[in-house]
């Protein structure tokens, strides 16, 4: 990746420093466009008054082309303004840069395998399976658009007790009797039961048709029941003892909490653990970097299972990945929200869908950290207002979209006019944020920074356009030019996170 407007002039800063610049932007713009501490953090090294060396640096910086001038403030920042050719350059870039702008920061490229959602096919995609989706997919678009080869996969058990339970339910309703008290509820059971042949095929085409929906296609599905045959194979490589009747793997010697049982006293069939082995050692065989996995939070303690069954097998535990998320809680009118007409106890992705949209549910459900919980007001979500942030956001897509289409073909350029307001710097300095904001979202596994930085983009495209006319204005080609690069990195904003960017709205 090519070093983008801000890199650059940190790195010209930091040559003159003699040591590496980060520079923020002030909350207060009256403070400069960027500052650095750069001289608090020399100080104790250089054995100075951070303000001596803050007047060093200010000499240095207003010498560089990108500078317009600098000052000092408090007890060492030097606060800078920059340049009118700055912003021109920053927003040539974005323009030559197009679609790509911010593509490209993995240092080396990656074969990453995300493996998400694979709740178990006993009945539809439920909104906290949704979750799982939208963030897994979400990292996985990051991955792609670093540069990363990245392949989706859907694990489903297809074996053991529940699925017993599942086909038992539907194979009572069948009969005209009600499921096992202990077996599946819900209308869609009823439906199954209409239908010849096994459940699971079907339940599993219709969660790959909701996966669909929800703008998430798989590249491959595994099956436990498959998996689990060649568990014999892997057995002799495992660390195990038997205790009790059951063959259990040694997992604590290896970084785990506590050992794991492979194989249960009662029954002789392998548990979900033993399946695990052969999954975690099937993917790394087939030649990937990275192995992803997303799971919900009460799977906490499967992170440090795999890392051992990958130490026990003799790969390396830094292929392996988990990334975990809480849960998600609807409301509407301030009280937790039933939607489902199917079952009380949930609600389904596609009822979701059905209320909101795609856009809202891919929106919401990325919004917030993985480590926080999420509470979607349906209500709000529904809305067609600038209340609904998913919403004000397209908007801003949809109103530059027309500007652009009632110009007619009118040239845009990069070059600013003479004096540059201030909502035009605003809205430069946002678009130049846009690579450090992917490459950081895209390493922490944190896409809740592109909505968020979204919304600023926005916020910032909207006070720029209630201030000034863009057709007619003296500064029109500029200004064509500026809203062309807000335009594109909304619109990748918003595919980063599954979400679309109309044009008309």
């Amino acid at each position: 990746m090519a070093a983008e407007a801000i890199e650059r002039l940190e790195a010209a800063l930091g040559e003159a420093a003699g040591t590496d610049v980060e520079l923020e932007r002030p909350s207060d713009s009256a403070h400069g466009d960027y500052a650095t501490n750069v001289a608090m953090r020399l100080a104790g090294a250089r054995r100075q008054a951070p303000r001596a060396i803050a007047e060093e640096l200010v000499e240095q910086a207003t010498a560089l082309p990108q500078v317009e001038r600098a000052e000092i403030a408090g007890p060492g920042f030097v606060n800078l303004w920059l340049a009118r050719d700055w912003y021109g350059d920053a927003l040539a870039e974005i323009l030559a840069a197009g679609e790509s702008y911010g593509s490209g920061s993995a240092t080396a490229r990656e074969r990453i395998q995300v493996e998400m959602v694979s709740a178990n096919p006993t009945g539809p995609i439920t909104v906290a399976s949704a979750r799982n989706g939208a963030y897994g997919d979400a990292v996985a678009r990051l991955l792609t658009f670093a540069g990363h080869e990245i392949e989706r996969e859907y694990y489903y058990n297809d074996a053991g007790a529940q699925m017993e339970r599942f086909r038992a339910s539907v194979e009572a309703r069948r009969r005209g009797e009600e499921p096992p008290e202990d077996g599946y509820q819900g209308d869609y059971v009823a439906e199954l039961a209409q239908l010849p042949d096994d459940p699971v095929p079907q339940m599993l085409n219709r969660i790959e048709a909701t996966m669909e929906r929800f703008r998430i296609h798989f590249d491959s599905w595994a099956k436990q029941s498959e998996l689990e045959r060649r568990l014999p194979d892997f057995l002799p490589r495992l660390d195990t003892y038997e205790k009790d009747g059951a063959i259990w793997a040694r997992a604590s010697a290896y970084g785990d909490d506590d050992d794991r049982v492979l194989i249960r006293s009662e029954t002789g069939t392998p548990t979900y653990r033993a399946a695990d082995v052969v999954y975690l050692a099937d993917k790394l065989d087939r030649g990937l970097d990275r192995a992803l996995y997303v799971l919900g939070a009460d799977h906490h303690g499967t992170r440090n299972w795999y890392a051992a069954v990958a130490r026990m097998l003799g790969y390396d535990p830094q292929r392996v990945e988990v990334l975990l998320y809480q849960l998600v809680h609807l409301t509407r009118g301030g009280e937790a929200a039933k939607m489902s007409k199917r079952r009380g106890d949930v609600v389904f992705l596609d009822e979701l869908l059905d209320q909101v949209g795609v856009d809202a549910a891919r929106w919401y459900l990325v919004s917030r950290g993985p480590d926080q919980t999420i509470e979607i007001d349906v209500d709000l979500a529904a809305e067609k207002t600038a209340k609904n942030p998913v919403f004000y956001v397209q908007y801003a897509h949809a109103r530059i979209a027309g500007i652009l289409r009632n110009a007619e073909g009118a040239a845009p350029s990069a070059d600013p006019p003479a004096a540059l307001a201030s909502e035009e710097r605003d809205l430069v300095k946002r678009l130049a944020e846009f690579p450090d904001v992917v490459a950081e979202a895209t390493e922490r596994r944190g896409p809740h920074a592109i909505p968020n930085y979204a919304i600023r983009v926005a916020d910032d495209f909207h006070r720029f356009y209630h201030e000034h006319k863009v057709l007619g204005s003296d500064a029109q080609a500029f200004r064509l030019g500026l809203i062309t690069a807000t335009k594109a990195v909304i619109a990748r904003s918003l595919d980063l996170i599954g979400v679309e960017a109309p044009d008309r709205m």
